[in-house]
């Protein structure tokens, strides 16, 4: 009787509230949308990363996500997710209909990031539809679920947590706030990685197949974390979420079954609060039926976001803000510019706008102010909406803004090294006990191996040399060889462009210890060059091969958060010890080999020993790698370093034999040859090379015009801040080679992108504690404390599809919030420099 009571105040309540609501319809780009509220289903492609299922944004904010079908009521980034077969948007009913199944075979036991699915097979298909003010879920499955697995299987909804600390919340006649931490009781479940399915085909070797012994290990497992979660904080048949807020208020009825409200973080540390109901015995049709009602404010518009660099400008570069506008919002034809002084604001002037147009779901407009020069602080008014205070300054680069790479996110992510910075322990003595060979099979995070790239040592010895040099990957502490050579490449090319002999740090690698803002007289950048080569080329010398990485031999080891050197006890030979594995990958090594010759070149004078042996390997990776067509951009790569490095002509002729491969691929190569062109000193070769230049530098300023941005912005599952940085590196060198065909502006635009010119409402710069605001919760070693490392640069606003940039304050968001090596913050220090360089001349 309670419940039928409830349900019908419920149905009251709601068909109040639609008798002055608006609908639900489907709009041109395949979701729901009814004035400032938007619901997306199966549009997106990255469950495991919070990214897939039904959808709500409201009002601007995404505030749930990941509707479907999941085998754990709390799962995290390990666990099973389904296979999308189909989606489909059927305008005529008002709906949107998906075809999914378990199990997804593709990732069982393989892949990049193996799974362990169950034994367990259905389909099912969840239709979502708009009914008035509401959007019904419905799901329907081909077959009931097994005894065995009755509680295991049913509908997930996931709400952001970041949002909702200290918010209220209402389960029927129960309430409750969410809280900060999550909280006990614990509850056990029987974890279904015991009923392991077997869905691989016989043909798949023993070496590309998971170990599910290893996946598992022993205590907590990240893979099987469900068998203890936090017990429900409530249950009931009707739940809403912020009752106090109108812009985030929406409220789930479910038809037969019970809602039940879980804490995802009890058993993973980046999980998100939970609404699930369970599918019951010996149901088919109609399995699930929830209504979704969220509130939406009447007239609602997104409020004008105007966008510019957190940091400023130099006088003499370009400067345009950006103002991001709702679609359906009448744009006004002028912005205000002011000076901020002693006394307060002072108007400068009053900017003419520029339509620029649509793009992903918002309008823009463009605002140029570059005939400002007068230094000072400024500021733009938009209407009610205003920029972040910005300086224009000749010195707007000099001081703080490359220098925390290598002031902190590089001595933080150092390797083999106790790390201190005054009163501040970064981080203890770690991985000394580097590395045991690792057998042959499908690991985690890519790492696999196989019976033919095994070397001298036999899976389980200890391979000596493995414990100097490196840099923590940002959010997992393993070691990837195209991270380390990469990142002591790009630190090479700076000190090779720019010749900064800045020195604010003291690393000794006889004591293993790093001192931050203690300098030793010594550049630093050197310094982490040589960092990267006595991993890279140590490994070599010692395996006789290159390394595909250095990785924890367990799930438990892999996702530690904070002091890397609580991950192992630094005593060689026990079972803490990480693994090393190798690979056969051509284009790997080619690259690898383009790196080293860079790196030879300036540890040159410096540290002449690993400048030889650097050569020495380049030099022998070239020779020894085997051609493979897929492998000869980087064989170009390659022969372009060395032959800058050593002069030597047989690689300016393996070069020229390749110029019709480099004009095809001109893209790709062309940044790479162009700084070797004169060397190379033929005048056939540089024809042909600069007419395809003038047709990628066509191609680029067709790609200018994409966004309002004046650069690519085409993320898929990550931010594309770190892909935009390598375009804007690229960039420099075809402008510092043929300057009549590349201009500079492409620099300027890629790190103003960085600096808080970027799609979205949060405008925060994604180099960390760069500019007036910038994002100092970072997914990097400290994530877990909601903090940051200066000079980490974040992978940036993501796309949740189709068309709505985000960039969430959260640390457990990888794909928009984490550092990383082999690009990132050293591509961000170059763009910087770069632009010091170029406005300076």
């Amino acid at each position: 009787m309670k419940r039928k009571l409830l349900c019908g105040l419920w149905a009251l309540i709601s068909a109040c509230a639609l008798s002055n609501a608006q609908e639900f319809k489907l709009n041109p780009s395949g979701y729901f949308q009814n004035g400032g509220v938007d619901v997306m289903a199966f549009d997106d492609i990255y469950p495991e990363g919070h990214q897939g299922g039904v959808c709500i944004i409201m009002h601007g904010n995404r505030v749930a996500t990941n509707g479907d079908i999941r085998l754990e009521q709390t799962p995290g980034q390990w666990q099973p997710v389904p296979a999308q077969r189909s989606r489909k948007v059927d305008v005529s009913a008002n709906a949107i209909v998906a075809n999914l199944s378990y199990p997804d075979s593709s990732r069982h036991l393989t892949g990049f990031n193996p799974m362990i699915y169950p034994d367990l097979q259905f389909n099912y298909t969840v239709t979502v539809r708009g009914v008035g003010g509401s959007v019904e879920i419905i799901v329907d499955l081909d077959r009931p679920i097994p005894e065995e697995f009755i509680g295991k299987v049913g509908f997930n909804f996931e709400l952001f947590p970041g949002s909702l600390f200290g918010k209220p919340w209402i389960m029927d006649d129960q309430t409750g706030i969410f809280p900060q931490q999550p909280n006990g009781p614990a509850i056990s479940i029987p974890s279904n990685h015991r009923h392991a399915g077997n869905y691989l085909p016989e043909s798949v070797n023993e070496d590309k197949k998971a170990d599910i012994l290893q996946l598992v290990g022993s205590g907590y497992s990240p893979i099987v974390a469900d068998d203890l979660i936090a017990e429900p904080y409530a249950e009931g048949y009707s739940f809403t979420i912020r009752p106090d807020d109108p812009y985030n208020r929406f409220t789930i009825k479910s038809d037969s079954e019970k809602l039940k409200l879980y804490d995802g973080r009890m058993n993973h540390n980046n999980g998100w609060f939970v609404v699930r109901t369970d599918i019951p015995a010996g149901v088919t049709k109609g399995a699930i039926k929830w209504t979704i009602t969220p509130n939406t404010v009447k007239d609602w518009l997104y409020k004008p976001v105007v966008q510019t660099s957190q940091l400023g400008y130099h006088p003499a570069q370009p400067k345009l803000a950006v103002i991001e506008l709702d679609k359906r919002d009448q744009p006004q034809v002028k912005a205000e510019l002011y000076s901020v002084t002693p006394q307060g604001e002072k108007l400068v002037k009053s900017i003419d706008l520029k339509s620029w147009g649509a793009f992903l779901r918002y309008n823009y407009l463009k605002a140029d102010f570059s005939d400002i020069k007068e230094e000072g602080l400024y500021l733009i008014r938009y209407g009610a909406s205003i920029s972040s205070v910005f300086r224009i300054a000749k010195n707007i680069y000099d001081r703080g803004v490359w220098q925390p790479v290598l002031e902190y996110f590089l001595p933080v992510q150092m390797c083999h090294m106790r790390v201190n910075e005054k009163y501040r322990v970064w981080h203890n003595f770690c991985h000394l006990d580097d590395a045991r060979m690792a057998p042959a099979l499908n690991h985690i995070d890519g790492y696999s191996q196989g019976m033919s790239t095994l070397t001298h040592f036999n899976p389980g010895d200890i391979v000596p040399g493995l414990n100097i040099g490196g840099w923590h990957d940002a959010g997992d502490f393993d070691l990837r060889v195209e991270s380390q050579s990469g990142e002591a490449y790009i630190l090479a090319l700076a000190y090779e462009s720019f010749g900064q002999k800045y020195d604010a740090t003291a690393i000794d690698f006889h004591t293993r210890v790093t001192e931050i803002h203690q300098p030793d007289g010594k550049p630093d950048m050197l310094q982490q060059v040589e960092n990267g080569a006595l991993s890279v080329v140590g490994a070599y010398r010692s395996l006789g091969r290159l390394y595909r990485g250095i990785i924890c031999n367990d799930l438990r080891q892999y996702v530690l958060l904070g002091d890397a050197g609580a991950m192992t006890d630094n005593i060689p030979g026990n079972k803490d010890d990480r693994w090393v594995f190798t690979e056969d990958n051509p284009s790997r090594e080619l690259s690898t080999a383009a790196h080293l010759a860079a790196v030879s070149r300036v540890l040159k004078g410096f540290n002449d020993t690993l400048s030889v042996q650097s050569l020495q390997t380049a030099r022998t990776l070239f020779d020894i790698t085997r051609d493979e067509p897929k492998a000869t951009s980087s064989r170009i790569h390659a022969a372009v370093e060395l032959l800058i490095t050593t002069g030597d002509a047989k690689y300016k002729n393996y070069l020229l034999k390749e110029c019709a491969y480099i004009q095809e691929h001109i893209k790709d190569l062309g940044w790479i040859i162009a700084r070797a062109d004169q060397q190379i000193g033929n005048s056939d070769f540089s024809s042909a090379i600069r007419k395809s230049l003038q047709n990628l530098s066509a191609e680029f300023e067709k790609q200018r015009t994409e966004t309002p941005y004046g650069i690519p912005y085409r993320p898929h599952i990550w931010g594309a801040g770190w892909d935009i940085q390598a375009f804007g590196f690229r960039q420099y060198f075809l402008s510092k080679s043929y300057p009549d065909l590349f201009d500079a502006d492409y620099v300027f635009n890629a790190l103003n992108f960085v600096l808080g010119c970027h799609p979205g409402s949060n405008t925060a710069s994604f180099a960390s504690g760069v500019g007036a605001k910038s994002a100092t919760v970072g997914y990097g070693l400290n994530r877990a404390d909601w903090s940051y490392i200066p000079g980490g640069v974040i992978s940036g606003t993501a796309l949740i599809r189709p068309d709505f940039p985000e960039l969430l304050t959260f640390p457990y968001l990888w794909q928009q919030t984490e550092y990383v090596l082999g690009g990132g913050s050293s591509h961000y220090m170059f763009l910087v420099l770069a632009a010091q360089q170029l406005l300076n001349k």
